[in-house]
């Protein structure tokens, strides 16, 4: 549904993106993760028609992403990260304007996404906050029913009990077969709806994995009480890149599971917890490398 391949957009003072490439197929839901200035709204600008690339190309749902723009922004569910829309009308006269737009007569989902996000759309857009923009711009982007849906920062300024409204759409999205770009800062809203996780760093994609393979594969932190000082060092002794404090020894591995419950059956264990890394500090972990790379 969506190929961007080989594609650079170079700005001043070397920002931008370079020679990015990545593939997204019907149904899935690709999670984009960067910070500011990595290019994650220069790319989505492209993938909207915006902007065009200085080389490579774009396909969204077989268009070219600028030559067919019109039709692309015209069918697909769009969230910008920087919202601007229309202040002098009410939310209902947006939304309604945007629906007329597109044609479509029949208001009924529109409707159940103001219930559910409990927009007050009586209000001028002028006079709202962040948060209610952001509501507004939510509804706009899922009204139509669009196949495709491309989000920037989807939840910014919403509080926490309408971003769990908002995953909740989104899984439903994902149910029902919508293919869906979000790029995000919450590694939360990331790990629960995509399927594929995309880091770039500094215009350059450094990794894309299917986040089952990410969460297969992520290390593992063990935090290990043990019932004397005495076993905790002799532990520590066989783990140098752990830390001990006292009888808690705590040590991050990545595929030794085996070994070291192995280990543990020669001493007296108090408790053992055993967590997950998680995908902010995949995500740090590759933020704190010096080198990148495509991934494709």
């Amino acid at each position: 549904m969506i190929q961007v391949n080989q594609v650079t957009k170079a700005f001043k003072h070397n920002k931008g993106v370079f020679n990015i490439n990545f593939t997204i197929k019907k149904g899935e839901v690709f999670g984009f993760l960067g910070p500011n200035g990595a290019g994650k709204s220069t790319t989505i600008r492209m993938l909207m028609g915006f902007i065009k690339p200085d080389t490579g190309t774009i396909a969204i749902n077989h268009l070219d992403a600028f030559k067919d723009r019109a039709q692309i922004q015209f069918n697909v569910g769009y969230i910008s990260g920087e919202i601007s829309l229309m202040n002098d009308m009410t939310g209902k006269e947006y939304l309604n304007f945007m629906l007329k737009a597109r044609g479509i007569h029949d208001h009924s989902r529109k409707d159940e996404l103001i219930r559910r996000l409990q927009l007050d759309d009586s209000i001028k857009i002028g006079k709202m906050s962040k948060g209610m923009k952001q509501k507004v711009a939510i509804i706009q982007s899922l009204m139509h029913h669009p196949e495709i849906l491309i989000l920037d920062e989807p939840t910014s300024g919403l509080d926490p009990l309408v971003q769990q409204v908002f995953l909740q759409l989104i899984q439903e999205e994902k149910a029902n077969g919508t293919t869906i770009l979000m790029s995000s800062h919450s590694f939360m809203e990331v790990a629960r709806t995509c399927d594929t996780i995309c880091i770039i760093k500094d215009g350059h994609i450094v990794d894309i994995d299917d986040m089952n393979n990410i969460q297969t594969n992520a290390r593992q932190h063990f935090s290990i009480t043990f019932e004397t000082e005495e076993d905790a060092q002799m532990f520590y002794a066989l783990y140098k890149e752990s830390k001990i404090d006292g009888t808690i020894v705590r040590v991050t591995l990545k595929g030794k599971t085996n070994e070291i419950i192995h280990a543990l059956t020669k001493f007296q264990i108090k408790h053992i917890n055993i967590e997950n890394e998680t995908l902010e500090e995949i995500f740090l972990h590759y933020y704190d490398r010096g080198e990148h790379h495509d991934t494709i």
